[in-house]
């Protein structure tokens, strides 16, 4: 939890855009925007959640998988950044 606490100005910054998104495709609905528009805003928040899920979870990887009072050897800090690389690849 100490990397929720340490990033969560950040965090709430992005959880304060995503509601804003989430408005916005609440207004491009009660407006009867077109589709396309509505469609845009909704992958950007999805984009958004994304980047929101990928933060959280590398840090908790780093500070709850690979502890770091251990200071972890080379390979796990080496399979630990690969882990993470691969999950943003996911998430995009």
């Amino acid at each position: 939890m100490a990397h929720l606490i340490r990033d969560k100005k950040k965090l709430l910054n992005r959880v304060r855009r995503l509601r804003g998104q989430l408005n916005a495709i609440e207004r491009e609905l009660e407006e009867e925007r077109d589709c396309t528009e509505t469609l845009q805003t909704i992958a950007a928040c999805r984009g958004a959640i994304n980047g929101l899920m990928a933060q959280v979870l590398e840090g908790h990887i780093r500070f709850h998988v690979v502890d770091p009072d251990k200071k972890p050897t080379s390979e796990q800090a080496r399979a630990t950044q690969e882990l993470i690389d691969v999950i943003k690849a996911y998430l995009k």
